[in-house]
């Protein structure tokens, strides 16, 4: 019955395609294609998912529903992902959380595999479901219907359990994290191509360090889902409108105090940061808005110098909005967005020409949402498109020689030339992870 509703009241056009006008050309594997491909047509011809309509389940018709049921909704039995952690102290003494998976006591996976590198959304985790809705397909075996590949979940500082071990957070523009986490994961597999997914504010920290690294980039192809893009704008349009400010600015500025406060024993060794001193007035405040948060936290504790501290979160959106820096991307990328996101509401629609971007935007999905009707429940439209698009960037497409730094050792830090103020070392004790177990506290999907 409900397989029918969508039909009737759900059917959708398909998703509207932004090519490049001189897409960029790739070389395929296959001896008998050894002729250079456009972008396009690789996608016409091995990626048919991105060219199906979206059919929201009939009951989740608009943004706000799929939004809200990304977040209320009970996924702790589906996609079943367990993940091995491993704990990196970063160079500033940070700590990230990085969640591999399979975990080597499942199953073993060649050293060679493709490896999905993935970043988070705002207070998220290995845990989410949106996360584990595409890793989990991604490493099932092949002879199980998966793509056989490993998937590493970065947990940025203090999410996910992750011990916060300095006064300095995250953010949408904060890219060195991924940078250094980078390191360990090529060292660790440096056979394995590395694809990288992001989703929501991890897909603008994505985007950032993709265009960043240029053709150096350690990555062979991204994706991103629901990337906010223009932060001012976004961030205006969800603090401006009573719903948005009561529900989703109220919901994202809540989960990010309640991480604080897990930490709040941790941040009050450090007395003279600007975060510990702004724990009183940021737990006195009932409610905050996305850009009275950035102004007090973001601007202050999202990252290192010498780009932080900022003026003012207006000077922060400015720097950190990811849709100015597309045109300097050299990798294939892919970008996934709904036209009725109630968060990311700015989509770059003919803001960049180069070959190497191709946006999609769906009609209907909400953030981070897709949610459809299937024989067996539920299902996430953007699941299929994602995993194709994985195995035709890192099974089709020949890997180029890229210029990318020399990685090494030095006093005990994993380095790369011409970075040496950047590091990593495995500090162990990370264990175990359970993908389903959420946050106490906090709400899940945003």
């Amino acid at each position: 019955m409900g397989c029918a509703l969508s039909i009737l009241f759900g059917d959708r056009s398909g998703p509207k395609h932004f090519f490049p006008s001189a897409p960029a050309f790739v070389t395929l594997k296959q001896p008998a294609h050894a002729e250079k491909t456009s972008l396009r047509t690789l996608l016409n011809l091995h990626c048919p998912s991105l060219f199906s309509p979206f059919r929201p389940a009939w009951w989740l018709f608009n943004g706000h529903l799929q939004a809200v049921y990304s977040v209320i909704g009970d996924f702790s039995t589906v996609d079943k992902v367990v993940y091995d952690r491993t704990l990196l102290r970063v160079k500033d003494g940070g700590t990230l959380g990085l969640d591999f998976t399979p975990p080597i006591s499942e199953r073993v996976v060649p050293d060679e595999a493709p490896i999905v590198v993935v970043l988070h959304g705002l207070s998220g985790g290995s845990h989410e479901s949106y996360v584990r809705a595409i890793i989990a397909p991604a490493v099932t075996p092949v002879d199980q219907g998966g793509l056989g590949y490993r998937a590493v979940v970065i947990n940025s500082r203090g999410c996910a359990g992750v011990p916060l071990t300095t006064p300095q957070l995250y953010s949408s523009c904060h890219t060195d994290d991924l940078r250094q986490a980078l390191l360990h994961i090529s060292q660790r597999y440096p056979e394995a191509p590395l694809l990288g997914l992001g989703f929501s504010l991890g897909a603008n920290i994505l985007t950032r360090y993709v265009a960043e690294e240029g053709e150096g980039c350690r990555l062979i192809s991204a994706c991103t889902l629901a990337c906010p893009w223009d932060l001012a704008a976004n961030s205006s349009h969800v603090d401006n409108s009573w719903l948005h400010r009561n529900v989703y600015a109220y919901t994202m500025t809540n989960n990010l105090k309640c991480l604080i406060s897990q930490h709040a024993d941790s941040i009050t060794k450090f007395p003279e940061s600007r975060l510990a001193q702004s724990l009183p007035e940021l737990f006195s405040r009932k409610s905050l808005t996305i850009s009275q948060f950035d102004n007090l936290i973001t601007i202050h504790a999202g990252g290192s110098p010498p780009h932080f501290p900022f003026a003012s979160a207006g000077d922060y959106y400015a720097y950190a909005a990811s849709h100015k820096v597309l045109g300097d991307i050299r990798i294939p990328f892919l970008a996934l967005n709904s036209d009725d996101d109630p968060i990311a509401k700015h989509i770059p629609i003919g803001e960049t020409d180069n070959g190497w971007v191709t946006l999609i935007v769906t009609r209907g999905g909400g953030h981070m949402g897709w949610f459809e009707s299937s024989e067996k429940g539920l299902k996430r439209w953007n699941t299929q498109p994602v995993l194709e698009w994985f195995r035709t960037t890192a099974e089709i497409l020949e890997i180029p020689q890229k210029p990318v730094r020399q990685i090494y050792l030095a006093d005990g830090w994993l380095v790369e030339s011409g970075r040496e103020q950047l590091g990593c070392q495995d500090i162990g004790g990370g264990g175990i992870i359970e993908g389903a177990e959420g946050q106490e506290g906090m709400l899940p999907g945003l």
